[in-house]
């Protein structure tokens, strides 16, 4: 196998014809859907390894299984939500759509059109969604490919969406009223100080939404507006969620940002952290909090920019303690791989063998992460330079790396010294 792998990653050789380069890439495209479909195999095989083993220490029922979709999110180099998914995906094709499954192996099916059908299937008895597998990716009777094999995302969606119905159309319905529970609203970092905001809605809300967004824009337009349709109905979206061009009042917000004194006061230039997007220029910081009504819940950091560490006896983190340390990691998990936000603070090394409240014992980590080490045979450890070492029940260990706000010798100020510091800031902010 190795040799294969070496010999792919050579590459085309030199010289090699336009035809030829067509060929490598065809290749390697039908390489990585087999791994894909071997790499699900071996989740699968990993998932019953684990729940026998667990079985046999005595975990009960329904908490076999915890910590392999972890596992296969660490070693896959993803996050746990989507190392859940995949652990899911695996187990689906290989119980429940062969077809699809024999697609992919051999080379003709990615794991991202096998997650379409398995998502468009997922509310059909075992016996529909085999009639959709074997509907859209058997092989013909004759050898004809699978019709599944030369459809497009959309065409491939929507040929299982018109199947599912046909079969089973209530299913689909109920489906559909359920869903309405997922409804949220999301927020992700985009580049050059940027975010996404997102939401899931119901398409009539969904479509109304963006038709008044898109109303707007048309008006704006037509008075001779010089902005784009995308910046009016970006703008419009903010004034009417915030109620800034109703009220012309700055909106009152709550910041979390990590930065210096010098750098929030005068016009050093280190970069400042905002808590659930990164690293931002100083001079961006200052300008946003000139530009609102603000609030800013400020943690002290050394002259470094580094956050000054607590400790506490207690066997949960006080609100202060948690709060420096979901703001010290970024309000990000902890876990390698995983950018979800932060829902509990929890000792690295357990309490009950030792560890200590501290920050340098503790770690933001989400609430899939938290369940997952307490799985059987997982540990992890501080390292002296603020990194988590995390060992997995196979004995793969991974390193997370310790945030930019990690201070390994932190300066021993009295309270009142810390307490000092704080009044003078806030002052000078009030001013």
């Amino acid at each position: 196998m190795y040799e294969i792998i070496d010999r792919l990653l050579a590459g085309p050789p030199a010289g090699a014809s336009e035809g030829e380069l067509v060929d490598w890439i065809t290749r390697l495209e039908e390489v990585k859907c087999t791994a894909e479909a071997v790499q699900a195999e071996a989740a699968v095989r990993l998932d019953e390894a684990v729940r026998v083993r667990q079985a046999g220490a005595g975990v009960p029922a329904r908490r076999l299984g915890e910590g392999v979709a972890s596992q296969v999110a660490l070693a896959r180099r993803v996050s746990p939500e989507k190392g859940a998914k995949l652990l899911g995906l695996a187990k689906v094709l290989i119980a429940e759509m062969p077809h699809t499954f024999a697609l992919m192996k051999a080379g003709l099916f990615s794991q991202w059109q096998a997650t379409i059908l398995a998502r468009e299937t997922a509310c059909l008895s075992l016996e529909d969604r085999r009639v959709i597998d074997s509907e859209l990716c058997a092989t013909g009777p004759d050898g004809e490919p699978a019709r599944a094999v030369s459809m497009g995302l959309r065409q491939l969606e929507n040929a299982a969406k018109r199947l599912a119905i046909t079969l089973d159309q209530a299913s689909v319905v109920a489906r559909a009223a359920s869903a309405v529970k997922d409804r949220r609203v999301s927020l992700r970092p985009a580049p050059d100080t940027m975010t996404w905001l997102g939401a899931l809605l119901p398409v009539k809300d969904g479509v109304a939404v963006f038709a008044a967004l898109d109303q707007a824009a048309k008006a704006a337009a037509a008075a001779g507006d010089e902005r784009t349709r995308g910046q009016v109905m970006a703008d419009t979206l903010v004034d009417r969620i915030t109620g800034r061009s109703t009220t012309g009042a700055k909106p009152r917000i709550e910041v979390k940002i990590v930065m210096t004194d010098d750098s929030l006061i005068n016009t050093n230039n280190q970069p400042a952290m905002v808590e659930g997007y990164g690293p931002v220029p100083a001079a961006w910081a200052r300008e946003t909090l000139n530009d609102a009504e603000v609030f800013v819940r400020r943690l002290l950091t050394d002259p470094a920019g580094r956050l000054v560490a607590m400790e506490s006896r207690s066997r949960k983190a006080p609100e202060g303690l948690a709060e420096f340390i979901a703001t010290r990691d970024g309000g990000i998990c902890r876990t390698n791989g995983c950018d979800a936000p932060i829902r509990n603070v929890d000792h690295v090394e357990r309490h009950a063998d030792g560890g200590t409240t501290s920050a340098e014992n503790l770690q933001g980590l989400c609430e899939r992460c938290n369940q997952a080490k307490e799985a059987l045979g997982w540990q992890a450890r501080p390292g002296p330079d603020g990194s988590i070492i995390t060992i997995t029940p196979t004995g793969h260990t991974y390193t997370s790396p310790p945030p930019d706000t990690w201070a390994p010798d932190p300066p021993t100020w009295s309270r009142a010294e810390f307490g000092l510091r704080d009044v003078l800031l806030e002052h000078t902010l009030a001013a």
